[in-house]
């Protein structure tokens, strides 16, 4: 009966969000408080809810500040430098483009919203393809799925949610993870610069003198604010022209001229962030400790004054709250799959389900799993629903749950072109791609990133 109403509960939570007819956060409270009721438990709610509100409060305090720490950076201008570099690198060779873009969404991810990443990107980038008469699906594929492999940073999403799932620590995940995760994302560099041949091929190299004066430094406007709302500015063309004309060299991005900049603490910025994530990769202290310390003293800094230090962390709330907002309430979800023993229950039975060959092999199968699984529900559905019963069943063929959460992450190459994924429809809309163009074009190439990075996990004995 328990191993019903828990996969009952699971398909009636993914039915629900992949529906939209309710929030996850509504979901991931609602639906485990009502069935908690049907498996006569109702009375211990309470605790349920306030074990699991303990366990998750250090990875939802790691999200809150490395959020507000990254937005911080990005205010302050540390990876504008970083953007004019990649635009003057990408020259108007098709290849050095493609390439281009794959570093520059790779390098702005590290905000870990992949919205964000996105506009700048494509803000970036959108007049070069456009101008050059590039093929804007490969902009969009190569965009997506490096989003897709650092949207594994701890910060990030996934791998907040696995640690969430099976009560882990975040950095116990995720660092061991690095190698593999930079052979995928070498892997995408790799593959961007052969799509850049193609394009190459195609269409030719064309000088920068050939191009209009107008478009040869590409100035990026309107983003940085963190309110994830930016403002566009006409540029290129040749002032004339319909309104149609005028949108195709709209566009949008890190204004060079925002109040938030802060050139004079330049390199402080920089030596912050890199003592941050060195100290991040040696554990020298839990990763919420680092991220807490490094917006307070990002904040401070930066910005002495405290109305400038409200409006930065205002200007960041949005994306705040609806991380750790999910965090806690998953709480719920994985307090009550645990608690009432539904979680057990049909973790034997997939252990029965399971060839008696196969289960000391589960971090394959899950890393297998993840490809089609997050691709087709949310990552809330999967590693809140799906990844505790897989690890369970691991679990008992001697798989540790570590080994099982690592593996969960291999499909978040392909998972951000996910129809399921709000982001990837700021990246299509912007970039004026049907949705089902970058559907078909990024799948195959998506799914072989995942697989490179399972492969890699295995041979490095991380998976």
């Amino acid at each position: 009966m328990l191993t019903i109403l828990g996969f009952t509960m699971i398909a009636t939570f993914l039915v629900l969000i992949m529906l939209k007819k309710m929030s996850p956060i509504a979901a991931l409270v609602l639906i485990p408080a009502l069935f908690c009721v049907f498996v006569g438990k109702g009375a211990h709610l309470g605790d349920y809810v306030i074990d699991g509100v303990s366990s998750l409060a250090p990875t939802a305090a790691m999200l809150m500040f490395a959020i507000v720490y990254f937005g911080v950076m990005i205010d302050v201008g540390l990876f504008d430098p970083i953007v004019r570099g990649i635009l003057r690198f990408c020259r108007a060779d098709p290849m050095r483009i493609v390439v281009g873009t794959a570093l520059l969404a790779a390098i702005v991810s590290l905000d870990g919203d992949g919205s964000t990443t996105f506009m700048i990107t494509v803000s970036a980038m959108y007049p070069l393809y456009k101008r050059l008469k590039m093929s804007l699906v490969v902009m969009t594929g190569v965009a997506a799925m490096a989003n897709g492999v650092m949207n594994t940073l701890p910060w990030g999403g996934p791998t907040a949610r696995a640690a969430t799932a099976l009560k882990l620590d975040a950095g116990d995940i995720f660092v061991p993870m690095i190698p593999a995760l930079l052979v995928g994302l070498l892997g995408v560099v790799v593959l961007a610069y052969v799509l850049g041949l193609r394009e190459r091929r195609r269409l030719g190299v064309v000088t920068l003198d050939e191009a209009p004066a107008e478009e040869k430094e590409t100035v990026l406007v309107g983003a940085g604010g963190g309110t994830g709302v930016i403002a566009g500015k006409r540029t290129g063309g040749s002032g004339s022209g319909t309104d149609a004309d005028a949108d195709d060299d709209d566009f949008q991005g890190l204004d060079p001229h925002r109040p938030t900049l802060r050139p004079r603490l330049y390199w402080f910025n920089a030596l912050l962030t890199v003592g941050l994530l060195t100290a991040m990769i040696m554990e020298l202290l839990p990763i919420p400790v680092l991220f807490l310390l490094g917006a307070a003293l990002a904040l401070s800094v930066n910005y002495p004054n405290i109305p400038d230090q409200k409006a930065r962390l205002a200007a960041h709330a949005d994306n705040v709250l609806n991380v750790s907002g999910m965090v806690f309430a998953a709480a719920v979800f994985t307090g009550v799959l645990q608690g009432t023993g539904m979680v057990d229950s049909m973790a034997k039975w997939l252990v029965d389900v399971i060839p008696d060959g196969m289960g000391p092999h589960m971090a394959l199968v899950t890393g297998v799993l993840s490809l089609p699984l997050t691709y087709f529900m949310s990552n809330d559905g999967f590693y809140f629903g799906v990844l505790p019963v897989l690890a369970e069943a691991g679990a008992a063929h001697g798989v540790t749950p570590l080994e099982m959460a690592r593996a969960s992450l291999v499909g978040q190459p392909l998972h951000m072109s996910s129809p399921l994924v709000p982001a990837v429809y700021v990246l299509v809309g912007m970039a004026k791609v049907e949705f089902g163009d970058h559907t078909r074009f990024v799948v195959k190439w998506a799914a072989m990133i995942c697989l490179v990075i399972l492969a890699a996990g295995i041979l490095f004995g991380i998976i």
